[in-house]
């Protein structure tokens, strides 16, 4: 049955909606912690309210640098009730990429972990000589300097009820929500404005086409910190009553076992995750009944992968999306009655209220069936990227339309095929890479004179980089060492799985890299 409740415009007006109609119900499951909706709120206020005690003013900036786990949940909307504006950080970044968000969002307090995936974030800001004015520790060791999750939380006896009140009332939909970071072809990230009202709604809207209801438990395997995981994950969950069961890693057997064991239906995830469960030699013996409806996309999804995730895994709604965290996430989905074939061949059609088209350089429609530019207005679209007016006239032109950077062709339906990338950006198993960013990190390495990447098929993980490189003078770059230290200093998802040292990059007469002639070396 759809759900014709009205969305809210806030976030916090949605936390007290969610509790109104469902309060009594599980909300929150990780480990030991099982809170009913009513009793994450109560965590939630709590940690507004030591928010405010702490000095967190109406539209400052606040980051979180964590995994998929319940004091991630509780400190971001605790952000949200204060007032102020949620800066979620790639649990993948190394200190100086994660510095760089922290300094350009101008956020002074920081919520983080001292030991996830065998790395200590605040050591790493250590190492990269990045401050923060205070950083709470949500799990793990309390190094000197921090302070714990649960000593901060004490801070909020001194804010009463009211004042709470007052704070979370001043809130409206038209007040930034969070500032979310993409990379651009710059290749430095870039802090998309993101609002309460067009994410309230449009994410309602979502809800209601992949077919989520009350009841549902899901299994948020997708990060936190992207606009999938929080969105479609954490807010979307309580916008419809469905419980929030974090995944802090995705790995395969222990997935497979939180299925069967918090009776899990529900589980989106780029193609990759759904493949590899697929092929897991055991998965015969693990029930995966309860699964009902999963959310894919970044990637293609083939025709027979989808039969086969209905007929070993149980799906019964799969559905296909596309969304950029310019457009707070959200462009395009296919609905639940459509074919296999437009599932696996498409990304949709526009969310309710978008308009989306098809252009070519001079900004003008295409015919249907030709391939042109994604360009997107309405709502969804950002309010520009934050302290960044250049790089915002450029993505969104006079007339309101987002230009995306991507190809794309439009059926007589309206239903979309990206067909490829005019930022050369490629998806390492559902991470966006931007070549220009990986470009420059790797410039550093004192044996590359010059670098260009380019994505290449990977089997499992969709795209992988692949990385050419001209060697500095006196050098002999080792291509096994340059991934190696790649990994010491990015995120796993941008380090080149292949480096190719050549004599010279192809330049065309501006010297701009041909990656066309290299995609051809790359076969």
């Amino acid at each position: 049955m759809s759900d014709t409740s009205t969305p809210s415009t806030t976030i916090p007006a949605m936390i007290d909606a969610c509790v109104a109609r469902f309060g009594d119900d599980e909300g929150l499951v990780d480990g030991d912690i099982r809170w009913t909706f009513a009793e994450l709120r109560g965590q939630i206020h709590t940690a507004a309210k030591a928010l405010i005690a702490g000095g967190i003013h109406k539209g400052d900036r606040v980051a979180i640098w964590a995994p998929n786990i319940a004091e991630f949940v509780v400190a971001a909307l605790g952000i949200h009730c204060a007032g102020a504006i949620l800066v979620p950080i790639n649990t993948r970044f190394k200190g100086r990429e994660a510095g760089y968000t922290l300094d350009k969002s101008g956020a002074d307090l920081l919520f983080t972990v001292s030991d996830f995936l065998d790395n200590d974030y605040v050591a790493l800001l250590d190492e990269a000589e990045v401050t923060v004015a205070t950083t709470v520790v949500l799990r793990g060791d309390v190094r000197d300097g921090c302070v714990g999750f649960n000593d901060f939380l004490s801070a909020a006896d001194s804010v009463d009820d009211d004042a709470l009140a007052d704070r979370m009332a001043s809130v409206r939909g038209e007040d930034l929500c969070h500032i979310m970071f993409t990379s651009g072809t710059t290749g430095l990230p870039k802090g998309a404005r993101l609002r309460h009202d067009a994410t309230c709604r449009g994410y309602n809207d979502w809800a209601d086409i992949v077919g989520l209801r009350a009841g549902d438990r899901y299994l948020i395997v997708n990060p936190f910190f992207h606009s999938f995981g929080m969105n479609a994950g954490i807010l979307a969950c309580l916008m419809k009553g469905a419980t929030i069961v974090p995944q802090a890693l995705f790995d395969v057997p222990a997935v497979m076992k939180q299925v069967p064991a918090e009776r899990i239906s529900v589980l989106p995830g780029p193609p990759a995750i759904y493949q590899t469960i697929l092929n897991h030699p055991d998965l015969a013996d693990f029930d995966m009944s309860t699964l009902r409806l999963a959310v894919t996309g970044a990637a293609p999804v083939p025709v027979p992968m989808i039969h086969a995730m209905r007929q070993k895994l149980g799906f019964e709604n799969i559905i296909t999306a596309y969304g950029l965290t310019e457009t707070h996430g959200l462009v395009s989905a296919c609905r639940a009655d459509d074919s296999p074939e437009t599932i696996s061949t498409t990304s949709g059609r526009a969310m309710p209220d978008i308009e989306v088209l098809i252009v070519d350089a001079n900004g003008q429609e295409v015919q249907r069936g030709q391939p042109g530019e994604i360009v997107v207005k309405g709502y969804l679209v950002m309010d520009g990227y934050f302290e960044d007016p250049d790089n915002t006239a450029e993505a969104i032109d006079a007339d309101g339309w987002l230009h995306t950077g991507d190809i794309g062709v439009m059926d007589a339906d309206g239903y979309i095929d990206i067909t490829d990338r005019l930022k050369d950006m490629f998806i390492v198993g559902g991470f966006n890479a931007y070549p220009a960013e990986i470009e420059n990190l790797l410039s550093s390495h004192p044996d590359i004179a010059q670098v260009a990447v380019i994505g290449i098929p990977d089997e499992r993980m969709g795209e992988v980089g692949m990385a050419f490189v001209v060697a500095a003078d006196g050098t002999t770059p080792e291509p096994d060492a340059i991934i190696a230290w790649a990994r010491e200093e990015m995120a796993n998802y941008k380090v080149p799985r292949r480096v190719q040292v050549i004599d010279a990059l192809p330049l065309n007469a501006s010297n701009k890299v041909l990656k066309t002639e290299l995609r051809t070396l790359a076969t």
